[in-house]
């Protein structure tokens, strides 16, 4: 195994001015752990991001749960998150891993017992499991009593609104929908996500607003506009996520996001308390049987 250096990101700084309710959850970040290398077919891993190093960002934070999110890295090696789940506990931790169509109800049953309450779809380069593999692994998903979380261009929504619209269990629609390419917020694709939302199994992450905003931090307006729309429509099906460690940005970059402001934007996201403790606490508990 290769050695990957140690991270370099900054862990800590101010608190956020927003104080997190008991039972708030992170639902989207990555674990890098030492003894598990990129695999072929993932991106190679810059640094590790340990459970250790985790902590600190979460007690900054003031969240107590966590889902721990199988990164493109390791493709189907699921070994990491399943260590990171065994070390943060079953009282806060989840797992969503890659999961293969050829795998079996008997080989996830385990994995089950571990914490793991999930399977990502991404069909994004670099992505283990893509939409036009998802069928079999959504049966199993279904069948495990588990839910998805899927990942694609919203630009290309319409093109994956069949394979969408037959998810039978539980899916969330990742990363704001992520158009890679700017829409306004009236834009006929974010109708389609409202729809979809309205079938009464998809959920949807304000998660990593950095990887696609070009108005930027700190409160991500273009990207903003979008996510007002689905937390004004359907604030019972939204939920959110640090994206931790920022994979996407160098770690020495001046502009690495930081987490409490990620999580101060939803002062002004989410319109009070009460949907920000339904946003932070009650749709992740909902979720993932917390």
């Amino acid at each position: 195994m290769g050695d990957i250096p140690a991270n370099t990101r900054p862990l800590t700084g101010p608190a956020p001015k927003l104080v997190a309710p008991a039972g708030a959850t992170d639902c989207h970040m990555h674990i890098f752990a030492e003894g598990f290398d990129s695999q072929p077919g993932g991106p190679p891993i810059a640094q590790l991001a340990t459970v250790e190093d985790y902590r600190v960002v979460q007690r900054r934070l003031g969240l107590e749960r966590v889902i721990v999110t199988q990164p493109n890295a390791y493709q189907f090696d699921n070994g990491a998150v399943l260590a990171a789940l065994d070390s943060f506990g079953p009282d806060t931790a989840r797992g969503i891993i890659a999961v293969s169509p050829d795998m079996t109800a008997d080989d996830l049953a385990p994995l089950s017992d571990r914490g793991v309450r999930g399977a990502r779809i991404m069909n994004l380069p670099g992505g283990a499991t893509p939409i036009a593999a998802m069928a079999p692994v959504e049966a199993l998903a279904r069948e495990m009593g588990w839910s998805l979380i899927v990942q694609f261009d919203g630009c290309e929504i319409e093109d994956h609104l069949a394979a969408l619209e037959a998810i039978q269990a539980p899916y969330v629609i990742d990363h704001f929908a992520k158009f890679l390419e700017p829409v306004p917020a009236d834009d006929a694709r974010v109708d389609t996500v409202l729809r979809l939302l309205d079938r009464g199994n998809a959920w949807y992450k304000l998660c990593a607003p950095y990887e696609t905003s070009r108005s930027g931090p700190p409160l991500y307006d273009d990207v903003a506009a979008i996510a007002a729309r689905v937390i004004a429509h359907a604030p019972e099906r939204v939920v959110w996520g640090s994206n931790w460690p920022h994979v996407s940005v160098k770690p020495d970059a001046e502009d690495y996001p930081d987490e409490a402001m990620l999580l101060d934007a939803l002062l002004e996201w989410l319109p009070d308390d009460a949907t920000r403790h339904r946003v932070l606490v009650d749709n992740p508990a909902e979720l993932y049987g917390f």
